[in-house]
C-alpha cells in the first residue's frame, strides 16, 4: 500500500492475532471500505491502458501469418477477450467485496501455505512478460537513440551480453529501470500512470493510422488478401490453438484481477468498467494495427509485411533520413518534421509499454512473492525480485521464435493457469458461496490453515493432461503420443472445467469442514 495513513486504516479493527501473524503485511492487508475508491473509468482506463501494447498491436499479424484474412483474425482476437472475461469478472467480485489481493483470497482455496502454488506459478509467468515487455520498450528507446546519435549503434563493437547487443542491453535496462520506479511509488501511482496513458496512447495511435491512411490514399491490399482455408475443416486446426493463445493473453489476469478490484468503490463500478475496457480495445486496437501496417504495405513495396506488423520498425522507417527500400526518398523529407515524429512515436511506444508491464506483469507478483514471506518481503521488494528475474528469463529469446511465442508460450499460460482460476472459482461461488472469513485468511490455526490436499490434487488433474503438449510445442521433448498434442489446443478449457469440477467434487466430500463463513 505504501501509504502511512491506508496501512494504520488497514490495521484499525483487525484481530491482535491477525496483525502479528506471519502471514499478515500491510501491504497484504484488506483494503479498508473508505479506501475503496475506484470508479468505473478507472478500471476501464486500466483495461484501455493494459491493451494498447505493442504485443496486442502484433496479434493480428501473427493470426494473418497463420492464414487468417483480417476479419478471421479479428474475429479469433475478439471470442478469446469475451470468453477470459467470464472468469476476469467472477474472480473479481471477492476482491471488491472484502478487499483482499489474489494470493491472499488464493488461501481460501489452496489453504494459506498451499497458496504459495498458485502465486508462485502466476508469478513466474508475470515475471517472463515483465522481461518481454521490457525489451521491447528498450528497442523502441534504442530506435529512438539511432535517430538522433546514429553512431549509437557501434558502441561495445560487436559485443554481445547473452546474445543481446551492447546498445540493446543499454536501452532495455534504462527502460527496466523506470518499470522498478514508478511500482516503488506505490499502488497510487500506478493508478494515477493508468488513467494518463489510456487517452494518450490511443490518440497518438489514431494520429498514426490517419497519416498512412492519409499517404496510402487507401487502407491498403491486405483487406482484401483472402483467407488461404478454403473450408471450416481446413479453418479449425488453425482457429482453436489461436483462440486458446488469445485467451491464455489476459487469463494471468484472470487469476490477480482482485489485485486491482480489491480498491473499487463497487461490483457495478468493477464489472462495467472491465466489460467496457478489454474486449473493445483489444478489438478496435487491432483493427487499427492491421489498417495501419495494410497501408504501410502500399506506402513501402519494398518492405516485407512482416517487418511491417512491428510498429517499432515501420517508425523507424518514418523518422529515417534515409529512403526506404522501393523508394527513392525519405517518407518525411524534413529533419525537424523527422524528430517530432521520433519524440512523439518513442513516447507512445514508451507509455503503452509501461503501462501494461506495470499493471500486468509487476503488480501481481510483487503481491505474490510479499506473500512468501509477507514480514521479510514487501510490496517494492517483490517488484524488485520481479524485475530481475524478468533479466535472467532473457526475453529477446523468447522472442526470437514467433511459433514457440505463441503456441507454446501464451498457450502454455492457459495451460498452466486455466486449473487455477478453475479452482478459485469453483472455491468462491460453489463451495463458500461468496462467503469468507478474512481474519481466518492471516491465521496458521483458522479455517484455511495449512495446505489443501483438494486443490492440489484438482490442479494436478487439470495441468498432467496439458504437459506433454506443452513440452513438445516449447521444443523440450520432440515427440509425445498423438492423444497428447491433438488435446493441447483445448488446453485452457479442459484445465478449468476438469480442475474446478473435481474441486468441487472433492469439497463436497468434505463439506461439513468447509461450511461458508457466518
Amino acid at each position: 500500500m505504501h501509504d502511512p495513513a491506508l496501512a494504520k486504516e488497514a490495521l484499525a479493527g483487525l484481530p491482535a492475532d491477525v496483525v502479528n501473524s506471519p502471514l499478515f503485511n500491510a501491504d497484504l492487508a484488506p483494503v479498508p471500505a473508505a479506501r475503496r475508491d475506484w470508479t468505473t473509468y478507472n478500471f476501464a482506463a486500466l483495461w484501455i491502458s493494459m491493451a494498447h501494447c505493442i504485443p496486442t498491436y502484433t496479434l493480428a499479424g501473427g493470426l494473418m501469418a497463420a492464414g487468417m484474412n483480417w476479419w478471421q483474425a479479428l474475429l479469433t482476437i475478439g471470442l478469446g477477450n469475451i470468453i477470459v472475461l467470464v472468469p476476469i469478472l467472477l474472480n473479481a467480485h471477492p476482491g471488491t467485496a472484502y478487499g483482499i489481493s489474489f494470493p491472499v483470497l488464493a488461501r481460501s482455496s489452496f489453504g494459506t501455505v498451499g497458496a504459495n502454488i498458485p502465486a508462485v506459478l502466476r508469478a513466474f509467468v508475470a515475471c517472463g512478460w515483465f522481461g518481454i515487455n521490457a525489451y521491447i520498450g528498450g528497442e523502441a528507446l534504442r530506435t529512438f537513440v539511432y535517430t538522433f546519435w546514429p553512431g549509437f549503434a557501434a558502441v561495445g563493437g560487436g559485443w554481445t551480453i547473452a546474445g543481446l547487443s551492447i546498445p540493446s542491453a543499454i536501452t532495455f535496462l534504462v527502460f527496466w529501470a523506470m518499470n522498478i520506479f514508478i511500482i516503488y511509488r506505490g499502488m497510487n501511482a500506478v493508478r494515477i500512470f493508468e488513467n494518463w496513458a489510456a487517452p494518450i496512447v490511443l490518440v497518438l495511435a489514431v494520429a498514426l493510422l490517419g497519416w498512412v491512411v492519409m499517404r496510402a490514399d487507401g487502407v491498403g491490399p491486405l483487406l482484401t488478401k483472402p483467407s488461404k482455408f478454403a473450408t471450416f475443416g481446413e479453418f479449425w486446426p488453425v482457429f482453436v490453438p489461436s483462440l486458446t493463445a488469445m485467451i491464455g493473453f489476459w487469463s494471468t489476469l484472470s487469476l490477480n484481477i482482485p489485485d486491482f478490484t480489491r480498491f473499487g468503490r463497487g461490483q457495478r463500478e468493477q464489472a462495467i468498467g472491465q466489460a467496457i475496457g478489454l474486449p473493445t480495445t483489444m478489438i478496435a486496437f487491432s483493427a487499427i494495427a492491421v489498417v495501419i501496417t495494410s497501408a504501410s504495405s502500399a506506402i513501402l513495396p519494398g518492405t516485407p509485411v512482416g517487418d511491417l506488423w512491428n510498429p517499432e520498425h515501420l517508425l523507424g522507417l518514418m523518422t529515417s533520413a534515409s529512403a526506404p527500400p522501393g523508394l527513392a526518398a525519405p517518407l518525411l523529407a524534413d529533419a525537424f518534421t523527422r524528430a517530432v515524429v521520433a519524440v512523439v512515436a518513442v513516447f507512445g511506444i514508451v507509455l503503452a509499454t509501461l503501462s501494461v508491464n506495470i499493471a500486468a506483469n509487476v503488480v501481481s507478483p510483487a503481491q505474490d512473492f510479499a506473500n512468501l514471506a509477507p514480514r521479510y518481503i514487501s510490496f517494492q521488494t517483490g517488484g524488485l525480485i520481479t524485475g530481475i528475474l524478468g533479466i535472467l528469463c532473457m526475453p529477446w529469446k523468447l522472442m526470437a521464435d514467433p511459433a514457440t511465442y505463441l503456441d507454446g508460450w501464451l498457450g502454455g499460460i492457459g495451460a498452466l493457469l486455466g486449473p487455477v482460476a478453475g479452482i478459485m472459482i469453483a472455491d468462491y461461488w460453489l463451495v463458500r458461496r461468496r462467503q469468507l472469513d478474512v481474519p481466518d485468511l492471516f491465521r496458521t490455526n483458522g479455517r484455511y490453515a495449512g495446505i489443501n490436499g483438494v486443490a492440489i490434487v484438482a490442479l494436478a488433474l487439470g495441468v498432467l493432461p496439458n504437459l506433454p503438449g506443452f513440452l513438445v510445442k516449447t521444443k523440450l521433448l520432440e515427440t509425445v503420443p498423438a492423444l497428447f498434442v491433438e488435446i493441447y489446443p483445448y488446453a485452457w478449457f479442459s484445465g478449468v472445467f476438469l480442475s474446478g469440477a473435481a474441486y468441487w467434487i472433492g469439497m463436497r466430500a468434505r463439506a461439513p469442514q468447509v461450511a461458508p463463513a457466518a
